[in-house]
């Protein structure tokens, strides 16, 4: 298996791309409500295939 860059998103990324804020982020990281890697005790990355299970976990269907 290879680990491409583009696997992983840095909190900057995420909320661009997703838009939630690093405030946001760091409440559910705290929380332990979103998937995330700790890297060295310092560098936060968010892997996108978990992310995109977890945002598809948690879809509310509208009716």
């Amino acid at each position: 298996m290879t680990i491409n860059s583009n696997d992983f998103l840095t909190p900057d990324e995420l909320e661009i791309e997703y838009k939630f804020s690093k405030s946001t982020q760091a409440k559910y990281r705290m929380a332990r409500k979103i998937p995330f890697i700790k890297i060295g005790g310092r560098y936060i990355r968010y892997k996108r295939e978990d992310i995109h299970r977890w945002l598809e976990k948690n879809r509310i269907e509208e009716v």
